[in-house]
């Protein structure tokens, strides 16, 4: 029977009713599928049988999915129309062979993970529409699936905003439903130790805690949390019961300044830090000496003991060696040992913990630049998250690698420039669902013998900007469903329209299982065509709307209600009256809601304002996209600021059909380690007490038209405004926006800008 020679082009297509072709709603695409003929119905009752502990565990994880996502109770019984069992016949760690007939269905498996992939593959068979409650057709088919990749991956910082186990099970969850199996946890950094060890209370009471940075107009929040070592290990049986491990990850040598906070003692120099609330690098390094190596590996001694996986990651990024560079004990060390640099150093401690872990059967992992200082034992694996360069040198010298390079595969990248994304870190361009799809973890730079070094690929939701579980999962879904397609199916069965088309009913399932996923691919926006002057002279705008993957049918009204399937189809611009407001949404092929409603407002007002994403730095890019507070939980007010020049711009602002104009600004905290780079930051001269924002017309060289002294932010609220006139007879041209704060205070931004009419 041909089963893995069939076309891949084909295997995503079953035969509808009426002979059309249709996408199998499955996500990620299986490696093989042959059509057989005859189908089988699913309905309320039907039965699943499952003989030995890993064919039970898929089946009760079945059962509960299908529940959720289709409403229909399948119970395990001794015989079953659905029956999950061991075939040690088909090879492969995880494959799994589903088949489809008119006796029943058959998942088959020689291992507990494939399965469970197979199971979950049923499940989404199960869920292809959002018909809830009702039985579902199951084409005649066989599938032959197993992944391409061996580490499929996701991070999840926990050290920045710490996350409830609740919502890191709910991680879990999505994860084996896309048949991913490596959940990286990244436990300790500069702003907080999440877990507990017995021997160093003080890493949890201390470490584990963090005062908010504040500018003035909002009290000082205590902020932090971390996981007991029960906790752990029980959310190492959940996701091990889904064919996932855990990989944890203790940060060092740098990144430790929540490690000095709690004990001074194992710092470079005895001084007690605070813990930090900056986000960057900050300076602080663990001691090379044995009281630093002895406290490392007391600590891995409690982390194996809860994590039995074989991975542990020692990090090993962004550690910056100006500490040891001034101490002379950590010099005199470095002569004693014949060690040459302080990068040198740093591979000596990494080679100590290599062998330690070595010694305990288990491997290190870290990031890429555990390379830089040389010498590192080929047990060690390469995680290269500075693009791929890390991982095509770590091959070459035989190391695995996992591929994680950013902006890429770095979900606290924007996924988009709408208007209503929040706070995260801006990519330009985005890094958008297609970006994040049509990524490929096989380097073309690596050399063919150096391929089975290969492990796989990982994306990572870094958290300074992904507050609260809600805000991770906006940022999460729908790339992750993206990267696993590309870390599981063939590379030849991919094809981005086509994962399009079988994310609809996916989102579907993500809206009944309680997924915050992000709609930006889909959501509508909209374009004005000309200038926004002459729309509001001529009572007249012309909009373009588009999304962001063209996929779907946009709908819009002009009346002010909400969109529905039955609203009129978007074909070509639209002409309205100035003070019309169009809202539109995307729906996909069955009518499935793709996006919420945006709206877009054509009076005057409207189209005399801007918000912060109308602005532009004044040099260079926009660096970051701030909360009003680092700890902020909601989606919005977000903030764009360039951190190294604190000029914004709106470019062409339509100033001839105005004769004033509103600046909202907003002060925000300056948590930033900037670690060398903080001589990039441009400085100003403030010719008052706490500087100015400087306001022209007519481009950023131009003669101000407005200064406004800026209040004292030990009294002011942290969000006001400025308001003045425009010189006469004022041309359209660009609005550009100075603050002259000393870069020792706060962060000013622009929230908006709104121009009055003549």
């Amino acid at each position: 029977m041909r089963v893995w020679g069939v076309v891949l082009a084909a295997a995503f297509l079953i035969a509808a009713p009426a002979g059309a072709q249709t996408p199998l709603p499955l996500v990620p695409v299986p490696a093989s599928v042959q059509r057989l003929p005859q189908d089988f119905i699913v309905m309320n009752g039907t039965a699943i049988s499952a003989h030995g502990k890993g064919a039970a565990a898929a089946a009760r994880l079945l059962s509960e999915r299908v529940r959720t996502d289709r409403g229909l109770v399948l119970p395990l019984a001794g015989r079953g129309a659905i029956r999950i069992e061991r075939d040690k016949s088909l090879k492969g760690d995880e494959a799994y062979r589903l088949t489809v007939d008119q006796r029943g269905i058959r998942i088959a498996a020689a291992t507990d993970a494939g399965l469970l992939h197979g199971a979950m593959t049923l499940a989404q068979l199960l869920s292809p529409d959002s018909r809830f409650g009702q039985p579902v057709t199951v084409p005649g088919l066989r599938i032959d699936d197993a992944p391409r990749f061996r580490w499929r991956g996701y991070m999840a910082d926990v050290a920045r905003h710490f996350q409830p186990i609740d919502s890191l099970k709910k991680s879990v969850d999505q994860m084996a439903a896309l048949k991913l199996n490596m959940l990286h946890l990244h436990l300790s950094d500069d702003q907080g130790w999440r877990v507990e060890i017995r021997r160093y209370p003080e890493l949890t009471r201390i470490g584990a805690w963090r005062t908010e940075p504040n500018a003035g107009g909002v009290p000082p929040r205590r902020y932090g949390g971390f996981y007991t070592q029960a906790q752990l290990k029980d959310l190492v049986a959940y996701a091990a019961e889904r064919g996932i491990t855990i990989v944890p990850e203790i940060d060092l040598p740098g990144h430790a300044q929540a490690v000095v906070a709690s004990y001074p003692e194992l710092g470079v120099f005895g001084d007690r830090p605070q813990v930090s609330g900056d986000w960057g690098v900050n300076p602080y390094l663990i001691d090379p000496g044995p009281k630093g190596v002895a406290f490392v590996k007391n600590v891995l001694d409690e982390i194996m003991a809860i994590f039995p996986g074989p991975y542990i990651h020692l990090g090993g990024d962004e550690a910056i060696k100006d500490q040891w560079q001034r101490s002379p004990r950590v010099q005199a060390l470095m002569k004693q040992e014949g060690i040459k640099s302080e990068n040198a150093l740093q591979s000596y401690l990494i080679r100590e913990f290599d062998s330690y872990l070595r010694a305990h059967g288990r491997r290190l992992i870290g990031w890429d630049e555990i390379l830089e200082g040389g010498g590192l034992p080929r047990s060690a694996t390469v995680m290269s998250w500075q693009g791929e360069k890390g991982a095509i040198e770590a091959s070459k010298e035989g190391h695995d690698v996992v591929l994680s390079p950013a902006p890429t595969l770095y979900l606290d990248n924007l996924q988009s420039w709408l208007p209503d994304e929040p706070p995260m870190r801006p990519a330009n361009p985005a890094m958008t669902l297609e970006t994040v799809y049509n990524y490929d973890a096989m380097p073309k730079e690596i050399a063919p013998a150096d391929r089975g070094h290969v492990l796989g690929a990982q994306m990572n939701a870094w958290s300074e900007y992904l507050v609260t579980p809600e805000r991770v999962q906006w940022a999460t879904f729908p790339r992750l469903a993206a990267f696993a397609e590309g870390a599981w199916s063939p590379k030849e069965a991919r094809d981005f329209r086509g994962f399009l088309d079988r994310l609809e009913p996916q989102v579907v399932r993500w809206r009944r299982e309680g997924v915050i996923a992000a709609d930006s691919a889909f959501a509508v926006a909209y374009a004005l065509d000309g200038e926004r002057s002459v729309a509001v002279k001529s009572g007249r705008a012309r909009l373009a709307l588009s999304n962001q993957t063209e996929h779907g049918t946009i709908r819009y009204t002009l009346d002010g209600s909400v969109p529905t399937a039955a609203s009129p189809v978007y074909a070509q611009p639209l002409t309205v009256k100035t003070g019309t407001v169009i809202r539109a949404a995307t729906f996909g092929t069955s009518g499935t809601l793709l996006s919420a409603p945006r709206a877009f407002g054509t009076s005057v007002a409207s189209l005399l304002a801007t918000g912060t994403n109308g602005l532009s730095a004044c040099t260079g890019g926009i660096e970051l996209r701030f909360g009003l507070t680092p700890d902020a939980p909601e989606f919005a007010p977000a903030y764009n600021s360039n951190i190294f020049d604190a000029c914004l711009v709106w470019r062409n602002a339509p100033l001839s059909a105005a004769r004033g104009f509103t600046i909202d600004v907003a002060r925000l905290p300056r948590n930033l380690g900037l670690a060398h780079d903080f001589t990039k930051v441009k400085a100003y001269y403030p010719a008052t007490r706490f500087g100015e924002l400087v306001v022209r017309a007519t481009g950023c060289d131009a003669t101000p038209i407005a200064t406004f002294p800026l209040p004292d932010p030990a009294t002011a609220p942290n969000r006001f405004s400025f308001s003045d006139k425009l010189p006469e007879s004022t041309s359209d041209g660009d609005l550009c926006m100075t603050f002259t704060a000393p870069n020792s205070d706060p962060i000013y931004v622009v929230g908006g800008v709104q121009l009055r009419p003549n």
